[in-house]
């Protein structure tokens, strides 16, 4: 937007996860206002394909909803310079005891553009290879197997509603489900 210019960012809060700020904003029209704007390294994701055409789901406990949620495998990029594909696949391993033969990127989403920078690359694994799990010590996931129609399903019911997996399955669903 022309004309729109940021007067000021002030840190008002470092986690561990992303940094918060108010950000003070000057409009065209001359006025100011102070949004709030969440900076995050980046996440990656991927949809594990399993030899029968399933794909492998992690349900687990979300705080920040109150209930569990039916999820693709996904994680926070280490640093703001660490490979997307790399991420994904340490994540595909770490949460689900896969590694991937092969992959290839298939989306990418903005989480919260609103008000946060996340960005998630989301990847297609196949040809997977059983390894070993490696959960964070405070980390309890579910691994379940569902096939693109099934979840397709569950999208439409409301039953998945993490917009990085609505997306990713979607998209998947399109480029690879005949």
């Amino acid at each position: 937007m022309e004309d729109l210019i940021r007067l000021k960012r002030e840190s008002v809060y470092q986690g561990h996860l992303f940094e918060y700020f108010h950000d003070t904003m000057k409009f065209p029209n001359g006025n100011t206002a102070v949004w709030d704007h969440i900076e995050h390294k980046g996440a990656a994701a991927v949809v594990p394909v399993q030899a029968d055409g399933t794909i492998l789901m992690v349900r687990q406990y979300r705080n920040s909803v109150g209930r569990e949620t039916l999820e693709i495998p996904a994680g926070g990029l280490e640093s703001k310079d660490e490979p997307t594909l790399d991420a994904a696949l340490r994540e595909l391993e770490e949460e689900t005891g896969y590694k991937a033969g092969k992959s290839e990127y298939l989306i990418s989403t903005l989480a919260a553009p609103a008000y946060c920078s996340e960005k998630v690359d989301i990847y297609v694994a196949m040809d997977l290879i059983p390894s070993r799990q490696h959960l964070d010590e405070n980390e309890f996931v579910e691994l379940e197997s569902y096939t693109v129609d099934e979840l397709c399903e569950m999208i439409f019911a409301g039953e998945i509603c993490d917009s990085k997996t609505v997306a990713a399955i979607m998209a998947y669903a399109r480029k690879f489900h005949v």
